[in-house]
């Protein structure tokens, strides 16, 4: 969501400086800094903006430079020499060029004439609005795929390290076997075999993770589908996120073995570099 566009707009007697400015946000959050003479246009203005960019917090500015010399600001011409004359009768020996230095400092003496809307105007600048949005959306491009490239390294490194996680555990495995014979021969007593074996299916099947596995590699298939998608989106992506983050927070739970353990905090790890990426996306 993160973007810049800009647009310059040459009209004869001004010059209209367009900005663009979007960030990160969960909804569209709009802020316009237009002057007043355009008040009435923001709407329309809103809403051609929101349509183009969809999401995210977005500053909308508009920078008038007068460049001839039209200006639609007076001079209160008889409010100011009443101002001259008061403060004339208050200090009789103030000079006239005193008098109107202090006068024009003070409230409504100068006024600004309302007039409508070129129309026609209005059109050249709303075409450069367009410009600024086109900008900002070739900007978001551009970051969008530094971000995919990113996403794709790292779901990769993921499932490479859940196919280390499937290669450790006939190792991990074999030590709850172990481990519980060892407990067994410790305790120098006879024992049901039977017992023993239906003891031992227990925990192999508590500490069974091929579900989670399965699960995982799915949610990294469909992470990638979904970014090659037409209608992919950030939000979308960052469901598919948790539900990878579900299941390795499982497979972390279940391992009771080091080095399975060493291997889903490397997951984590790289999850949470694209989760943070996420939000920053559409």
């Amino acid at each position: 969501m993160t973007g810049y566009g800009k647009s310059i707009v040459q009209l004869p007697t001004k010059k209209i400086t367009i900005e663009l400015k979007s960030l990160n946000s969960k909804n569209l959050d709009i802020n316009a800094r237009i002057p007043f003479y355009y008040k009435e246009k923001e709407l329309p203005l809103r809403n051609l903006v929101a349509k183009a960019l969809v999401r995210g917090k977005i500053e909308i500015s508009l920078f008038v430079e007068v460049t001839g010399e039209e200006t639609s600001t007076k001079i209160n011409t008889a409010v100011v020499k009443e101002y001259m004359s008061q403060l004339a009768s208050i200090v009789p020996n103030v000079s006239d060029e005193k008098c109107l230095e202090m006068a024009m400092r003070l409230p409504d003496t100068a006024r600004a004439e309302r007039k409508e809307i070129d129309e026609e105007e209005w059109a050249t600048i709303e075409t450069h609005v367009k410009e600024a949005i086109s900008n900002i959306v070739a900007y978001r491009k551009d970051e969008g795929k530094a971000l995919e490239a990113d996403f794709l390294t790292r779901n990769a490194n993921i499932k490479a390290l859940l196919e280390q996680v499937i290669a450790v555990d006939p190792e991990r495995i074999e030590g709850v076997k172990e481990r519980l014979q060892k407990g067994i021969a410790d305790l120098k007593e006879k024992v049901d075999e039977n017992r023993f074996e239906q003891e031992l299916v227990y925990y192999i099947e508590k500490y069974d993770i091929t579900e989670e596995k399965v699960r995982l590699k799915n949610h990294l298939d469909y992470f990638i589908t979904s970014i090659n998608s037409a209608d992919s989106n950030g939000k979308k992506l960052g469901f598919i996120a948790q539900e990878m983050g579900r299941e390795i927070n499982t497979i972390g739970s279940k391992s009771n073995y080091a080095p399975m353990q060493k291997l889903v905090v490397q997951m984590k790890d790289e999850l949470e570099k694209i989760k943070e990426q996420l939000l920053n996306v559409l």
